[in-house]
């Protein structure tokens, strides 16, 4: 009887799905996609309803050769087991062409998780391909490849060569720009608070524990509005009003709350949490989920430890519930139990309820029980969802709230005090730090208090906080814009070509040529960027993805008006009127008036007898580097972080410099000192301990040769490696494990085949 191959997409899914498969099974990985459209070419015949013109992937040769071996061997018994998304339908997809299995006989399996039951349940019960979710996935690739296909090139001409568009992360470069002038526009406005510090006069006087804070609340019975107070004179006039008062407790209201837990993560409330709790971005955020959803070696065998990751459903399977009130009520106690589970559902029309929150495959499993199998990024998101879908199962939370309202003797102010004590902490007891205690002394009615201080105090509203991934990805949710899959490769995208750069705080910060970008798409390409739009198009997708409609209407009904107005376009905008602006300056090498000019680097000044002449400079009052680009955040930071250092050779300061292999310090007595110094930023940091010397820390480098990894400890500890360090430690040799540019994890032991 012959062999059952079956297809993933991943080596480390492929390991550990072969761990529960019988000898009767031979398990292969696609690592990804091996069929595409062309990179040079556009690869879709318009005039023939948008046919799409697939090619196999040349530098996975080997590795169709292998399943077509394998296929061959197996008598065509194959088992398609790529994700359940629609992309990974459409990997099963093209797997079938370059197999050559018909559709009609395809046999694909399915799972929310990598465990035992999953796989064999799976594997008992095999579905035939869904061409819907095909569709889908197929009229998604199509569309972004027209847009980014005809409109990069128009960027080109009219702007600067290198640059992109396309058609969600063009609407995510909006938003970016949006908040960044809201920042820019914004006038802080002045506004006032006034604080008293009260204790509870006792027979033995006050003392400290009695003291308390209660703001200003009311004026001759009426609520102070927020901006109410905004002069010192104001203020002042209270202060007047108010000296050498005394007070009494007016009056008092307690009520007990409760406080329910939140639901298990989908993809962007995962993105978001690790983003706020962790400082992750959501790029780092899902390769992490991955790790963990693949499979982690522990003591008894590879684990897939948590769910699929890429999910908006709130679902909970029942086999998590039981663990999950089973594993409370051993750790916690049964009063943390609920009796009957707790059910969420997800608000959005467009969510898929057939599948599940992100959640642990095994509740009992706890993350203090694997951390020593996990490196500590792996252990901080795992424990992260952990406790998210255990607390979604453990009682509320019981808070005791008191608002303690006290007034002067002229009854004309009355302050407010707001406590609150926790009753019975529920679910809580997993989040001990997320609501704090504000414990109030026992006061009655009537009650009169010693005044130890007025404290005015003044304030500035603040502008809007630029987006982190965090809150781009919860923006992007709410207009509709993207899916699941998308919102980490979006914002690594605008983030790659140079769009946006991360300031020292990870916030999101547009550069010159985005707002540039975005003026002309907006201006003349309004439909690309417009928020509706974008999220009707997902709409449109979705109800592909669904059977609701044919994906060759919804492209045609955007592409032919696109096309004739990216025409009309090209032939009506110049590039000189898009990019340059005159100014009174002169060049210094002939004479004649610079021009500011806008390239793909930021903002330059230029002489405006180009080409006879080539003189450029940074624009007035600004760093700027050889391409004319301003100082980043990072550069920025780096400038005043080292700004003390001096030079061990010769005394002299040491500045920070731009390489052709980014940031470094050099000496500022240079040419007579030639001595330089390495920085190292957080993006060039991988967070694997150098297995060799075990003090300094894997990072990323560059040289002649391209990227590579080697330790900071450099000259003291040469180890360095041409493949990006995973974490993860070979089961062979126990060698580091590597990630190639091809995105392959092989051993970094070259003796090692593993």
């Amino acid at each position: 009887m012959p062999k059952t191959l079956v297809i993933v997409e991943s080596p480390a899914k492929a390991k550990t799905i072969n761990k529960y498969l019988g000898t009767n099974f031979i398990v292969k990985s696609s690592f990804g996609h091996l069929r595409d459209l062309s990179k040079t070419k556009m690869g879709i015949d318009v005039e023939d309803n948008f046919k799409p013109n697939y090619i196999n992937d040349k530098t996975k040769t080997k590795v169709i050769k292998e399943l077509q071996d394998s296929a061959e061997k197996t008598k065509q018994q194959v088992l398609f087991a790529t994700d359940e998304d629609r992309e990974g339908e459409a990997i099963s997809w093209h797997l079938a062409k370059i197999l050559d299995i018909p559709e009609n006989e395809v046999k694909r399996i399915v799972f929310h998780e990598i465990t035992k039951d999953a796989i064999l349940k799976a594997v008992d019960n095999p579905r035939a391909l869904d061409m819907n979710l095909v569709n889908a996935q197929q009229a998604r690739r199509i569309l972004d490849r027209l847009v980014g296909f005809e409109l990069s090139p128009f960027l080109w001409r009219k702007v600067a060569r290198g640059l992109s568009a396309g058609r969600v992360q063009s609407v995510a470069v909006r938003l970016v720009v949006e908040r960044e002038r809201e920042i820019q526009n914004f006038k802080p406005e002045e506004y006032w608070t006034v604080e008293g510090i009260f204790s509870k006069i006792t027979s033995t006087n006050t003392n400290k524990e009695s003291e308390f804070s209660a703001k200003l609340n009311k004026i001759a019975g009426k609520v102070i509005k927020k901006f109410a107070l905004n002069t010192q004179e104001q203020t002042d006039e209270i202060l007047k009003q108010i000296a050498n008062s005394t007070y009494q407790v007016k009056n008092i209201e307690q009520k007990e709350t409760k406080k329910s837990p939140l639901p298990p993560f989908t993809t962007s409330t995962l993105q978001q949490s690790a983003n706020n709790r962790l400082g992750f971005s959501a790029k780092q955020t899902m390769r992490l989920a991955q790790q963990l959803y693949e499979g982690i070696k522990l003591n008894d065998g590879i684990h897939g430890l948590i769910t699929y990751m890429r999910t908006d459903s709130l679902n909970l399977s029942e086999k998590f519930l039981g663990e999950a009130h089973e594993v409370i009520t051993k750790e916690f106690g049964v009063k943390y139990a609920m009796e009957l589970p707790r059910f969420f559902k997800k608000k959005s029309k467009n969510a898929q309820e057939a599948h599940e929150a992100i959640r642990p495959t095994e509740a009992m499993r706890t993350p203090q029980s694997i951390k020593q199998f996990l490196d500590p990024r792996q252990y901080k998101l795992y424990d992260l969802i952990w406790k998210r879908a255990v607390a979604s199962q453990m009682s509320s939370a019981i808070i005791n709230k008191v608002v303690v309202d006290i007034e002067n003797d002229t009854k004309q102010y009355e302050f407010r005090a707001n406590g609150q004590t926790i009753t019975f902490d529920g679910y809580l007891k997993l989040f001990p730090d997320i609501t704090k205690e504000n414990i109030l002394p026992n006061l009655a009615i009537k009650d009169n208090l010693n005044c130890l201080a007025i404290k005015p105090e003044q304030h500035f509203t603040e502008p809007p906080a630029r987006y982190s991934d965090a809150t781009l990805v919860k923006i992007l949710e709410e207009y509709g814009i993207g899916r699941p899959s998308t919102y980490a490769p979006t914002i690594a995208t605008i983030e790659s070509r140079g769009y946006v750069e991360r300031n020292e705080q990870k916030r999101l910060v547009p550069r010159d040529i985005a707002f540039l970008v975005n003026d002309i798409l907006v201006a003349h390409f309004s439909q690309i960027v417009d928020y509706d739009f974008t999220a009707k198009m997902e709409n449109d997708l979705d109800d592909i993805a669904e059977g609701k409609k044919k994906w060759q209407p919804v492209i045609s009904e955007f592409y032919f008006p696109f096309k004739e107005n990216l025409t009309k376009k090209d032939k009506e905008l110049d590039k000189k009127d898009l990019t340059e602006e005159e100014t009174k300056e002169k060049c210094e090498k002939c004479g004649s008036p610079m021009l500011i000019k806008v390239g793909r680097f930021g903002k330059f000044m230029a002489c405006s007898n180009y080409p006879e002449c080539k003189s450029t400079k940074p624009m007035p009052g600004e760093d700027r580097d050889k391409n004319g680009q301003a100082d980043s955040e990072e550069i920025k930071t780096l400038k005043e972080k080292f700004q003390k250092e001096i030079c061990e050779k010769c005394g002299e300061p040491m500045v920070v410099k731009i390489g052709r292999f980014g940031a470094f310090l050099g000496c500022s007595g240079y040419p007579k000192c030639k001595n330089i110094k390495n920085i190292t930023s957080e993006n060039e940091k991988t967070g694997v301990i150098c297995p060799v010397c075990g003090k300094g820390e894997i990072v990323q480098k560059k040289s002649r040769r391209g990227i590579f990894y080697a330790c900071n400890q450099y000259p003291d500890c040469k180890t360095a490696f041409w493949g990006k360090p995973t974490g993860d430690k070979c089961e062979k040799c126990h060698s580091l494990l590597l990630e190639d540019k091809k995105g392959i994890i092989k051993c970094s032991n070259t003796s090692c085949k593993q």
